[in-house]
């Protein structure tokens, strides 16, 4: 049994997707991860899929998924989503690759999608930072 509690919530008057969530509420004795922003850099410091936005979202969220599993948690675990895209790509992309490396989730975290001009290495075209909450067991 968890010592916390994650509720998603998709108030009455709201959209409600699958792909995300509209509100998720913490509480209990819980440990929150901020994942900083990650990019298509594999973990020799290659970019992965030059110009593919397809093959540099997949590497971000399977770094995003090293991350999490470094902390026990999953992408079940995650509360928010930043993703950033270099205008002009297509998000439905991104969102493919996630349903691919993530699986169905009963419960989406919050997503926010911004489009941005570029990067500080340009060759990147997206970048996703997040948040996870995962049980406190200090």
């Amino acid at each position: 049994m968890s010592s916390f509690k994650m509720e998603h919530k998709n108030p009455e008057g709201l959209f409600v997707s699958k792909a995300f969530s509209q509100a998720i509420t913490v509480s209990g004795k819980a440990k929150t991860i901020y994942i900083g922003g990650q990019n298509a850099i594999n973990s020799t410091g290659d970019l992965v899929g030059p110009g593919d936005l397809e093959l540099q979202s997949k590497q971000a969220l399977h770094n995003i998924a090293s991350i999490l599993a470094s902390e026990n948690a999953s992408f079940a675990n995650l509360v928010k989503l930043n993703i950033y895209l270099v205008s002009g790509s297509d998000p439905r992309i991104g969102y493919k690759a996630f349903q691919e490396i993530a699986g169905p989730l009963e419960h989406p975290p919050l997503v926010t999608v911004l489009f941005v001009s570029e990067f500080a290495r340009p060759s990147c075209l997206l970048e996703i930072d997040g948040i996870a909450v995962v049980e406190d067991r200090d």
